[in-house]
């Protein structure tokens, strides 16, 4: 699976401040509510339930929050570098820096685990990982994104 087809440029933020879970949760909502047209709220309701199942804080510094919005039409996802490290739950209870965000239709079924598999898989590679926490600006980190995966 190709992210290039789940990410635009503008769905990359290269340095967002926020303090809390809850804040880098509600900024990505309203992100990805401007991008799909959809209410910000249901996006962050859908991606706040999901945490409460268990933390997507998949360790390394990173967290993929996601879930299944009602009236989106394909998946996208957001990518987010935080300004600074805050505690996320993560599994290694070690701060997250570098958020992925996957909002899929509540169609979708496997093509929204492909689409997880595809970014865990990508953000298990420390040299991916060493150029998104490098990088400062929306086109490199897109390029870092999309690359490998027309690689792979």
């Amino acid at each position: 699976m190709d992210l290039g087809n789940l990410i635009s440029r503008d769905g990359i933020l290269p340095l967002l401040k926020a303090k809390s879970k809850k804040q880098v949760l509600q900024e990505l909502s309203a992100h990805a509510g401007k991008l799909t047209g959809l209410d910000q709220r249901d996006i962050f309701d859908t991606l706040l339930q999901r945490e409460r199942l268990g933390s997507t804080g998949v360790g390394q510094g990173i967290a993929i929050p996601h879930g299944k919005i009602s009236g989106l039409k394909q998946i996208i996802g957001l990518f987010a570098r935080l300004e600074d490290p805050i505690d996320f739950d993560a599994i290694d209870d070690q701060p997250v820096d570098l958020v992925f965000v996957l909002l899929a239709p509540e169609s979708a079924g496997a093509d929204h685990l492909k689409a997880l598999a595809r970014i865990s898989r990508l953000l298990r590679e420390p040299s991916t990982i060493d150029k998104l926490r490098s990088g400062d600006d929306k086109m490199s980190m897109y390029s870092v994104l999309t690359e490998p995966a027309a690689a792979a």
